[in-house]
């Protein structure tokens, strides 16, 4: 408890050196993994949570010069690899360290998240890239696919909050070719701003979600999953949202 209270106050001190955000010096990356239907049909759904997420937490307090925003789909202009992205968040989270925010949307299968055309990332793969990009500092994953419950063993720590889709044995919905996001995209996109933090962000989500699939007689229901480790939960609390009031 002692250890916590000291890492809250060490971020709430580097964080009060600027009233501009509590995210001033985190890294960030939104990143559509993906561009199909199940059934291989090309989509935009991943694409369009992709700019708006982009613009939503932009407008929350993180900033454009710390964050990668990248589709890996491969008719994009100009392309980017799964490789690249990589190099990209590596270069962006070694620069920006008080803290990390990564966001994948994507199709997903149980331990299986698909990143661009020729990569799927395993949960052990997924834990060593976060553990690369953002060693100990404080780090909030969001996992948008199917099964992404899944990840949440491996990457789990007393310095990450990890939101997913779904719990580790569900698929989650809004995949398909007249969708304009998944549901949980739409759901974050829909209720942060008026969200005051992560924490109330994850439960809102977690709510929408919910209201969305009994509305539609969606079943079985994709139950989104939120963890938070013990430093974090001291910590998240602090690092509020900016909101055009504040």
């Amino acid at each position: 408890m002692v250890r916590a209270f000291v890492i809250v106050m060490v971020w709430l001190a580097a964080g009060s050196a600027s009233a501009q955000s509590r995210f001033d010096g985190w890294a960030s990356a939104i990143v559509a993994a993906d561009w199909r239907t199940s059934t291989g049909e090309p989509i935009q759904a991943f694409d369009n949570a992709r700019r708006d997420l982009t613009e939503g937490f932009l407008a929350a307090g993180f900033s454009r010069a710390d964050m990668v925003d990248v589709t890996l789909r491969p008719d994009a202009r100009p392309v980017t690899t799964a490789e690249d992205a990589v190099q990209r968040i590596a270069e962006t989270t070694s620069r920006a360290q008080r803290g990390c925010f990564l966001y994948l949307t994507s199709h997903g299968l149980p331990e299986q998240i698909v990143f661009g055309p020729d990569v799927i990332l395993t949960p052990t793969l997924l834990a060593t890239l976060v553990r690369n990009w953002c060693g100990e500092r404080p780090t909030v994953l969001v996992l948008s696919a199917c099964f992404s419950g899944s990840f949440t063993d491996a990457l789990a720590g007393p310095n990450r909050m990890i939101l997913t889709a779904a719990r580790r044995d569900r698929a989650s919905f809004g995949c398909s070719e007249d969708a304009v996001y998944p549901y949980f995209d739409g759901c974050v996109i829909e209720r942060l701003p008026s969200a005051t933090d992560f924490i109330a962000l994850g439960n809102a989500v977690r709510s929408c979600v919910k209201d969305r699939e009994e509305a539609e007689g969606l079943s079985p229901a994709s139950e989104p999953q939120v963890f938070i480790g013990a430093n974090m939960q001291l910590l998240v609390p602090t690092l509020r949202f900016n909101r055009p009031s504040s």
